[in-house]
């Protein structure tokens, strides 16, 4: 069996198809608009998975995706972070 063989093999077995585009860290970050160092807190706390081969780090653009998503806020839910309008002394 050729060595693209069983990548193939194995992307099938995992549920991935050959039209899935892998992104690299940078390329991640970038369409994020965050660092990389952020990036690897999202990786590193399980918000976000990414894959590793060898010493390279990828991610998923599905993935990305749907993490993008996840992070989506909730009309309503900043009310905390506006205060209350002053009201005059003395009334």
């Amino acid at each position: 069996m050729r060595h693209y063989e069983t990548s193939e093999a194995l992307l099938r077995c995992v549920g991935m198809s050959d039209s899935t585009r892998w992104l690299s860290t940078k390329e991640a970050s970038q369409h994020l608009g965050v660092n990389l160092r952020t990036l690897y807190r999202f990786i590193d706390e399980g918000e976000l998975p990414a894959y590793k081969f060898g010493r390279v780090i990828r991610l998923r653009e599905p993935d990305l995706e749907h993490f993008v998503e996840s992070a989506r806020i909730a009309p309503g839910s900043l009310e905390h972070l506006y205060p209350e309008p002053a009201r005059p002394a003395g009334r």
